[in-house]
C-alpha cells in the first residue's frame, strides 16, 4: 500500500485519494471561440512523460481538498506535494531525468 501526503492532513493511504489528471492546464480564455479540433486538444490530449509529472489529486475520503503533486511515472513515487495555485517545486536533478519536449500532433520527432 502506498502512502500519499495530503498538504493538510498528512500521510494517508492511497485509497483515500483520487487522481484528477495533469496539473497546470489552463482553461481556454474563450472556449466558445475554439473549433472542434482545438477543443479536442484541450479536453483529451495530455502529456505522458516517463519520469516526474505534475498531477492533480483530491483527498476524497478526507478533507476533500484538491492539491498538486509531482509523481515519478516509472516508480510511482511522490516526489513533491503542494497546494493548487502554488508553483511547481523544483525537483533535484538526481531524481529528475530529462523529460523530452512534447510535440504537437502530426509533428515528426527530430533526430
Amino acid at each position: 500500500m502506498q502512502l500519499i501526503a495530503c498538504p493538510w492532513c498528512g500521510e494517508r493511504e492511497e485509497i483515500e485519494f483520487h487522481y484528477g489528471g495533469q496539473a497546470h492546464i489552463a482553461y481556454p480564455d474563450d472556449p466558445y471561440a475554439l473549433d472542434d479540433e482545438q477543443w479536442a486538444q484541450y479536453v483529451f490530449f495530455r502529456d505522458n512523460p516517463k519520469g516526474p509529472f505534475a498531477e492533480r489529486w483530491v483527498h476524497s475520503a478526507g478533507c476533500r481538498r484538491w492539491f498538486n503533486a509531482v509523481r515519478d511515472t516509472v516508480t510511482h513515487e511522490f516526489l513533491a506535494v503542494y497546494e493548487t495555485g502554488a508553483e511547481r517545486p523544483s525537483i533535484p536533478p538526481s531524481t529528475a531525468p530529462a523529460v523530452p519536449q512534447t510535440r504537437a500532433r502530426g509533428q515528426e520527432a527530430t533526430r
